[in-house]
């Protein structure tokens, strides 16, 4: 797989509630400019495979030609390539996937303590 036809991309969890928001709430701002990708749909699982490490599910990404950002340090360049994206992605699509324990008050405090606490960056080769 060549990671330069599918990036700059965000990968998070469709299998969250919160995570879902999450996705559809930097699908409004990028305006449908960038790519977003579930963890655990096809594209997904082969990125988790081949680009990040075990950390992978445990907080979103944004990935793009020469590194991958894990959480609180993708932050930053997705809202840097937010401001800068200008191709629209003609494939989005966002699944909602969830059951009832991700949409309680401790889950969607826990998943939001996570972005804050989990940070990751991993150097594309």
């Amino acid at each position: 797989m060549k990671i330069d036809d599918f990036v700059p991309l965000v990968l998070y969890d469709n299998q969250c509630y919160l995570c879902i928001k999450f996705a559809k709430f930097v699908n409004l701002l990028a305006r449908g400019r960038l790519r977003i990708v579930g963890h655990y749909s096809e594209l997904g699982k082969r990125l988790r495979e081949e680009i990040l490490d075990s950390s992978a599910l445990d907080m979103f990404w944004f990935v793009d030609k020469k590194t991958a950002y894990g959480g609180r340090a993708g932050l930053l360049p997705l809202m840097s390539a937010i401001i800068r994206a200008n191709d629209s992605v003609k494939d989005l699509n966002i699944q909602e996937s969830c059951d009832l324990d991700c949409k309680t008050t401790k889950a969607v405090f826990l998943r939001s303590a996570s972005l804050l606490t989990n940070s990751r960056k991993i150097k594309i080769k």
